[in-house]
């Protein structure tokens, strides 16, 4: 009596079939590796010798400190330690603002004014001519 070929197996047939999942493993993280150092590739290129050649002498501008604006009440405002009429801030402020090579301005406000009163030199600071405007808190 000969032996079942298929007594030694389970009673299954050999497979004979090329496992895929370990390639397609590594080939995704080989995609994403690669998505993820594109971008760091592109960013860290500079070129030295093209702008060692187009280099232009920078005009020399004296930077101004930031502005200094506190709300004192409705009606007065204090402009780095001057104070003038809220309805003229933007009269005085403009000049400022033209003369700051970094245009910012430093919002401060006392605590019985209103949001109105506040929200109004903000607006003025801003068309002004402040570009970077911050708000803080005394």
């Amino acid at each position: 009596m000969g032996a079942n070929p298929n007594m030694f197996n389970g009673g299954t047939q050999p497979s004979h079939e090329v496992n895929m999942v370990p390639l397609i493993d590594v080939s995704l993280v080989l995609v994403v590796m690669l998505l993820l150092a594109t971008p760091l590739a592109f960013e860290s290129r500079i070129d030295v010798a093209n702008a060692s050649r187009t280099a232009k002498q920078a005009d020399k501008v004296e930077k101004s400190e930031r502005v200094e604006i506190s709300v004192v009440s409705e009606d007065s405002v204090r402009v780095n330690s001057r104070t003038v009429a809220r309805v003229y801030l933007s009269e005085v402020l403009t000049p400022l603002m033209e003369a700051s090579a970094e245009r910012g301005v430093l919002v401060g406000c006392a605590p019985r004014v209103t949001h109105g009163a506040f929200v109004d030199v903000l607006d003025q600071a801003k068309s002004s001519g402040a570009t970077d405007i911050s708000v803080i808190e005394r």
